[in-house]
């Protein structure tokens, strides 16, 4: 199993960034994915989750109606459309999956948010 996340950087209160996760080694479209971030001296946290399907997604209260998590099942991509970025926002960003009762993690994927 291999989860590359991609799009970080540094964005200003207000704006905007995508979040995209590349997986491969094992049957994506069969399983739930799920975002989480990790701010400096802080806990991981569960930020976003989506169902195989599509159909269905759960979100952090923190984050609920300015991020939205996707996933295309051909390309095996798993996405977290953030906007109205807050300093708070600040974290490292993983993309997560659970296979077989096995944890997997990206390497994450750095989020600054700063005027």
């Amino acid at each position: 199993v291999q989860l590359v996340e991609s799009g970080g950087g540094v964005v200003q209160p207000g704006g905007s960034l995508r979040l995209s996760c590349a997986a491969s080694g094992f049957t994506f479209r069969r399983y739930a994915m799920s975002w989480y971030r990790q701010a400096l001296g802080k806990e991981r946290e569960l930020v976003a989750v989506i169902i195989s399907g599509g159909s269905a997604t759960d979100y952090a209260d923190s984050v609920k109606g300015r991020f939205t998590i996707s996933r295309d099942n051909v390309k095996s991509t798993v996405d977290l459309q953030m906007n109205s970025l807050k300093p708070e926002d600040t974290a490292v960003y993983y993309c997560h999956v659970v296979v077989f009762s096995s944890e997997y993690w990206g390497q994450g994927t750095q989020v600054t948010v700063a005027s």
